[in-house]
């Protein structure tokens, strides 16, 4: 395994691997992998020829009240974490090189980052576009692999890709949980002993909506879901803020306001739920 510290090291790789008719895969990251991260790679080792992971901290995903300075960082770890997944390259620029002096582009997809983690965090998903069409420009992967627990930012990339005709296939690969069901997530780390003990009530709740929905004859009012999805997570007292609770279409984000009579093929339910500082995200999908 190599580690590719800038741009033009990176793209002079790819290059040569794309004249030789290797496929790349690739996974972005910002580090601090965990079990999550890993079947990532296991997914895109499955497929590709060459896997190259990225690992940067991209501060223009972060707003001006977000935890940039205490996101945790740990490459030498990352790095022998990437030599078991057999992992080939790394590419690990520092800021200089993905942001040089007066760089003024950004790329921007509208009205689906407009709703869910966009509302709360609304330069966020402007950060994220223009990082991984960056990075995708650099690696020039032939796919990328991302997770589903961030559910809204795979559409959000799905819809930049089609409409900017970019050059590489997106793969979504399911959430990996712990045993008790609290999706793996780098800030989880920041939990308190009695934080990650009422975490996996946001689960919970999802798995109870899930459950409603597809029994037949159930009460299949949103508002009432909400309430007792809500009504479950408020039950556990370190979950101090329910940043929203939202029934959406899973192909188009399209907001569901009523299940009756409802022909959404999938339904994905998010839900963003603040343990003090910590801030976590969840989501469930629903094919019907």
């Amino acid at each position: 395994m190599k580690i590719l510290r800038t741009i033009g090291e990176a793209q002079k790789l790819t290059t040569s691997l794309r004249k030789k008719n290797k496929t790349i895969g690739f996974v972005p990251t910002m580090g601090y992998l965990h079990e999550g991260h890993l079947s990532l790679v296991k997914a895109a080792r499955k497929k590709a020829d060459v896997v190259i992971v990225s690992i940067y901290v991209n501060p223009l995903q972060f707003g001006p009240k977000e935890d940039l300075s205490k996101y945790p960082r740990d490459f030498k770890r990352d790095e022998l974490l990437c030599r078991k997944a057999e992992v080939d390259y790394i590419f690990y620029p520092d800021d200089k090189q993905m942001y040089p002096d007066k760089f003024s582009t950004y790329v921007t997809v509208e009205n689906i980052t407009s709703i869910l983690e966009g509302r709360i965090r609304p330069e966020h998903f402007k950060g994220v576009t223009t990082i991984v069409l960056k990075l995708f420009n650099i690696v020039q992967p032939h796919f990328s692999v991302f997770g589903q627990k961030d559910a809204q930012q795979v559409a959000v990339i799905k819809k930049m890709n089609a409409d900017l005709n970019v050059n590489t296939k997106i793969i979504v690969s399911p959430t990996v949980r712990e045993a008790d069901g609290l999706a793996m997530s780098s800030r989880n780390v920041y939990l308190t002993k009695e934080q990650r003990a009422d975490a996996p009530y946001l689960q919970k709740s999802l798995q109870y909506a899930k459950r409603k929905i597809l029994l037949e004859g159930y009460n299949k009012d949103i508002e009432f879901l909400e309430g007792q999805m809500s009504k479950l997570i408020k039950s556990r007292k370190t979950a101090t803020k329910i940043d929203y609770i939202s029934f959406n279409d899973y192909y188009t984000l399209e907001e569901i306001k009523s299940l009756k009579n409802s022909n959404n093929s999938a339904i994905l339910i998010s839900l963003a739920v603040r343990f003090g500082k910590v801030r976590l995200i969840d989501n469930i999908v629903i094919k019907r």
